[in-house]
């Protein structure tokens, strides 16, 4: 992710605001799974 890539999504007509949410949202998931394969969490 590069400032070329926020161009685009503002492009896409995307606010700061969303920009942010979409990465912390992104990250969460992100993080959460990485946690549960370290834990060994499996789906029921």
């Amino acid at each position: 992710m590069g400032p070329e890539d926020v161009e685009l999504l503002k492009g896409h007509g995307l606010s700061d605001r969303a920009i942010h949410d979409l990465c912390a949202v992104t990250s969460y998931f992100a993080f959460v799974n990485r946690i549960a394969d370290g834990l060994g969490v499996e789906l029921e």
